[in-house]
């Protein structure tokens, strides 16, 4: 039985360290993700952000305010049609100017940040008419400030929406768990997490206790 106990001391120890290092179970992320229009009036999850992508005359463009996975298949689309003409249909088009069609979807209230509240049930919609070179950023700007990013460049907020927060990691029981940045970046930081140096100094307290009963028992 004794000759057990070392193994058995080191099995613990490594189970404990894979507890403490799993991370807690996440819905997702509260943050504004933005969307390509497509044909037919349907949304296609954009490839670049809103900074760089330029769109073109006729453009429709979307942005959904909530909780959901940083992933084309799971975020939460805007809940109104990319449709160019019900949008810009009665902006007349202007030499030297393009017209892009901006859906600004604040979503529900269930997603919104502790203490503040949405804007607006229905996607709001508008006509932004730029510059042929201009950014959707540019755009958005030019229809719905005040705009907030963070120090990564991150869309925090579209007119004020939220006020506070950006991309915030939430967990299954709806509590914000840290500072991510979705959307083109990777979610937390770069080194080992404090569960992680918990487990392993489990780990190595335990062998130790190991070690010192073969040692006794040797004597």
């Amino acid at each position: 039985m004794r000759r057990r106990l070392p193994a058995a001391a080191l099995a613990l120890g490594i189970v404990l360290a894979l507890l403490a290092a799993a991370p807690a179970l996440a819905a997702g992320y509260r943050y504004w993700s933005f969307w390509d229009g497509a044909a037919g009036g349907q949304w296609s999850y954009a490839s670049q952000g809103p900074s760089l992508a330029r769109p073109a005359d006729g453009s429709v463009q979307g942005f959904r305010f909530a909780v959901s996975k940083d992933a084309a298949t799971e975020a939460a689309k805007p809940r109104a049609a990319a449709d160019f003409e019900a949008v810009c249909g009665a902006t007349a088009p202007a030499e030297g100017r393009k017209r892009v069609a901006l859906v600004i979807d604040f979503g529900v209230q269930a997603d919104a940040p502790s203490g503040e509240v949405v804007p607006q049930e229905a996607p709001r919609t508008a006509c932004a008419q730029v510059a042929p070179e201009a950014t959707t950023a540019e755009a958005l700007a030019a229809v719905a400030k005040p705009l907030r990013y963070n120090s990564a460049a991150l869309l925090c907020a579209i007119a004020g929406y939220p006020q506070h927060g950006c991309g915030e990691q939430i967990a299954e029981t709806g509590a914000a768990e840290a500072s991510a940045e979705p959307s083109g970046s990777a979610p937390g930081g770069g080194g080992p997490s404090a569960g992680l140096l918990v487990g392993i100094a489990a780990v190595a307290v335990l062998a130790a206790a190991g070690v010192w009963q073969s040692r006794r028992r040797r004597r």
